[in-house]
């Protein structure tokens, strides 16, 4: 069997949007990609990115809040960084081989307001993210 590429998606803290991203291209894509995600930290899986992605029918409750290890990292095929602070700092990677690129999406965890208005912000990065997520499986970029 052909090994497939490794995307690993990194944030701050590994608890949002590098979730999200992983849920939606492990159901997306998993036939054509291995999907790990991590942050810089771990600061835990945010409940409110489980249930948005729970009402766009993907289950990432199970998921693991995780810090970047050095050894998955180098031997990425894709290193994606999800928000300014990880592509800032992103750990050296010695891999030449790696396509390291940078989808800066704004923090759902940040946004204030009522409970609505905070979950309308969660979807809306869910949707920006999952938009992505399509575009990468089908173009392979």
């Amino acid at each position: 069997m052909e090994k497939k590429p490794l995307v690993y998606f990194l944030c701050t803290g590994n608890s949002c949007r590098s979730q999200i991203a992983d849920g939606f291209l492990k159901a997306l894509g998993s036939d054509k990609y291995e999907v790990m995600s991590a942050g810089l930290e771990a600061h835990g899986l945010n409940p409110r990115a489980v249930q948005v992605m729970s009402e766009a029918g993907v289950d990432i409750s199970r998921n693991s809040s995780d810090v970047i290890n050095a050894e998955v990292l180098n031997r990425a095929d894709y290193v994606i960084t999800l928000c300014g602070h990880a592509d800032e700092h992103c750990p050296f990677i010695s891999n030449t081989n790696v396509t390291k690129w940078h989808w800066g999406f704004e923090d759902p965890a940040q946004a204030t307001g009522t409970e609505d208005e905070i979950m309308g912000q969660f979807r809306a990065v869910r949707d920006s993210i999952k938009n992505r997520i399509e575009q990468f499986v089908l173009e392979g970029k």
